[in-house]
């Protein structure tokens, strides 16, 4: 109440000063000359008034306006203004000495009038005040620049739980014991232990961060207070620090309660990390918020819980323990988390009997909660542009298809002769694949363009992947060599078709002699990550080497990449016949799926090449969960004891993720790639503790162009 009083006053102090300053710049503006009465009666006297106008009634002061004619004392014809009483000699007189004489009764001022009168002042005003709105975003008002933005979670809003969370069961745990301590804090406090001040989410975009966050929100009884860390970022200096120091004094208000800031990044980033020195805004923000979470004073009773995907990039004393004392790493799911949330986003949608999502789980690696909900929903809507009732198997592989390899382009007219050539180079994937030991399972091979490729080959592992064996990465440069050599066994010269597949295989022959040590270099590594440059880190490229080790590791790529090569031609020109067979095939159907290429296989050359598929292994509490369901089903009986055990085993299952904007196939000049592999950078997770690995994703070639 009193801020809105404070503003009422300071408009009405404002709209005083400018009607006063209207009016001084009007009677400045007069150009008619105001004469006493005295002096009046000397120039009525002397025949100098030409003409007069008197405005008022004969019994009061009237005003009396009119022209003066030249003489010595005014040169030129002047307009002039006085006050008088109109007696009868004063009449007498007046009609004596002029001839002109025009009289008017006074008008009274209406409410109209006066409006009229003021309507240039207060379009002017109103012009003011729309454009000091209008500087500031969001649509705030004039003077709130410094109010936080941050928006409180009502009770009444859907609220998710953790029961709608899946595939990250370690984060959920984490994250669950906050809860419990703002519900049951003396459980805690009385073995001396505190909550944590900070907790930090990090991982892939798509992994459920955010959803992590607004489970919180429904699970914990306190007030949940959510803001974006772009929402302290403004054009005026001073108010992101003071957007902070507000955002934490309605935290206070509202002790116990948690504040839930997205992309954090945007506002903690390393500082220094501008070229215009430590006066940045950005910087002073930064400087508010660490104060607030762990400075002078204390904020008991206010937790704050950030998200990020680039927590390299972040201050390293935001990341200190008692600020943020929790990192919580929200990584993309494996095959049962996959399943989980799979059975989540398929819950309100009718399926067929025909559906296995342990099949869509494994066919699904890298994926993210995001990607496999988008999955679900592709699948939905060609189930119902089929005219379907409910959604079926083939409903589910097309929208997987579709996610990974891109959109079938049809109407995309091929000559005869780039059919062909597509044919062979993708039977030459397909072959070196099919033929190699350590080599993925064939999912499906395509000569229908997708995307911006005119063919492919997608191969999907058996399981997920977590780290890489020698012979596995050469393989797959051997399999990605195996298009070019079938452009060069059948056809008269080789074409800009394999382009991609060179660029991706000499990549990982760097990351093989630079990262993985798995060259005649030896266990070394030369140079860091293939990350972008961090201003706040790295000014420039550094060189760990030396020139000659430089040209001893070009050396080395070329004899990898070579080696791949020699590997593809070998079992290219020993297996001619399935090469032409399968590149036949190709061009009649167009699509064949991995079982049909082995099936052709096993035809021409008697070998059983089909891979054994393993069930994926369940965790206990999920076999536990299948049972109880299946005694509920058998009984039939809802309120029963058996019931109250699901409910209790149904805490660790759910749902997928939020927005993902980076993983699935990315594509490149000739293709797309496959899903990233399940696994996450540790050195974009933050610094490594000493004795742990980095774990860098393999740029896998999953799919082929």
């Amino acid at each position: 109440m009193n801020s809105t009083i404070k503003t009422l006053l300071l408009w009405a102090v404002i709209f005083v000063v400018v009607i006063l300053l209207w009016n001084t710049i009007n009677t400045g503006r007069s150009d008619e000359q105001i004469l006493t009465y005295s002096e009046f009666l000397d120039q009525l006297d002397s025949g100098n008034i030409s003409e007069i106008h008197i405005s008022g009634h004969a019994t009061e002061i009237s005003e009396l306006k009119g022209t003066l004619s030249q003489s010595s004392r005014f040169p030129e014809q002047t307009e002039f203004k006085t006050q008088a009483r109109i007696s009868d000699t004063l009449q007498g007189r007046i009609e004596a000495q002029v001839s002109s004489i025009t009289y008017e009764e006074p008008r009274e001022t209406t409410l109209l009038t006066m409006l009229l009168g003021w309507a240039p002042l207060l379009v002017l005003v109103g012009l003011w005040i729309f454009f000091m709105r209008q500087m500031q975003t969001g649509g705030n008002r004039a003077m709130s620049f410094g109010k936080s933005k941050a928006k409180l979670i009502s009770s009444t809003d859907k609220k998710v739980t953790f029961k709608d969370v899946a595939g990250i069961e370690e984060a959920k745990e984490e994250l669950l014991e906050i809860v419990e301590f703002l519900k049951d804090p003396q459980r805690f406090q009385k073995l001396g232990g505190k909550i944590p001040k900070g907790v930090l989410l990090m991982g892939p975009p798509g992994t459920g961060k955010t959803l992590l966050a607004r489970a919180i929100s429904g699970e914990a009884n306190v007030p949940f207070f959510s803001i974006s860390g772009s929402d302290f970022v403004e054009m005026f200096v001073g108010v992101g620090a003071s957007r902070v120091r507000d955002l934490f004094e309605q935290g206070k208000k509202n002790a116990p309660c948690i504040i839930f800031i997205d992309e954090i990044d945007a506002v903690g980033r390393h500082r220094g990390a501008g070229l215009g020195g430590g006066h940045d805004e950005r910087e002073q923000t930064l400087n508010q918020l660490l104060v607030e979470m762990d400075g002078f004073e204390t904020n008991e009773g206010v937790i704050l819980i950030a998200a990020s995907n680039r927590p390299d990039v972040l201050d390293p004393a935001l990341l200190r323990p008692g600020r943020f004392d929790r990192r919580v790493i929200v990584d993309r799911p494996d095959a049962n988390g996959r399943v989980g949330i799979l059975r989540v986003h398929t819950k309100n949608v009718p399926m067929d009997d025909s559906v296995d999502l342990d099949i869509l789980a494994r066919g699904t690696p890298g994926m993210s909660g995001a990607d496999l909900a988008n999955l679900v929903n592709e699948a939905a809507l060609v189930a119902a542009r089929r005219d379907k009732t409910k959604v079926q198997m083939d409903d589910f592989e097309f929208a997987k298809d579709k996610v990974l390899m891109g959109v079938e382009r049809k109407s995309m007219v091929l000559s005869e002769e780039e059919k062909e050539l597509t044919a062979f180079h993708e039977a030459g994937h397909a072959v070196v694949a099919a033929f190699s030991k350590e080599s993925d399972p064939l999912h499906k091979v395509t000569i229908i363009p997708r995307g911006r490729a005119l063919g492919l080959t997608m191969q999907l592992p058996v399981d997920d992947m977590h780290t890489y064996r020698k012979s596995y990465v050469k393989t797959q440069i051997a399999i990605l060599m195996g298009g070019r050599v079938a452009e060069e066994l059948t056809q008269d010269d080789v074409t800009t078709g394999a382009g991609n597949d060179i660029d991706r295989a000499t990549d990982l022959a760097r990351q093989m002699v630079c990262e993985w040590g798995m060259s005649e270099l030896g266990p070394v590594s030369f140079g860091g990550a293939d990350e972008p440059i961090f201003l706040g880190r790295d000014l420039a490229q550094r060189t760990e080497y030396s020139e000659d080790t430089a040209r001893q590791i070009d050396a080395e790529i070329r004899n990898i990449v070579q080696h791949g090569h020699k590997t593809a031609t070998g079992i290219l020109e020993e297996h001619r016949a399935v090469l032409d067979r399968l590149a036949q095939e190709l061009l009649e159907n167009e699509v064949m799926d991995g079982s049909q290429i082995y099936d052709l296989i096993e035809e021409m050359t008697g070998q059983q090449l089909t891979p054994v598929v393993r069930p994926i292994a369940r965790r206990p509490e999920e076999d536990e969960e299948e049972e109880i369901e299946e005694e509920i089903e058998e009984e039939s009986v809802i309120d029963s004891p058996v019931a109250a055990r699901v409910s209790q085993a149904s805490e660790s299952g759910a749902s997928g993720a939020l927005e993902d904007e980076n993983t699935g196939p990315s594509e490149t000049t000739s293709s797309p790639e496959s899903p990233p592999v399940s696994r996450d950078a540790a050195a974009r997770d933050g610094a490594l503790q000493a004795g742990e690995s980095p774990q860098e994703p393999l740029p896998s070639p999953k799919t082929q162009g």
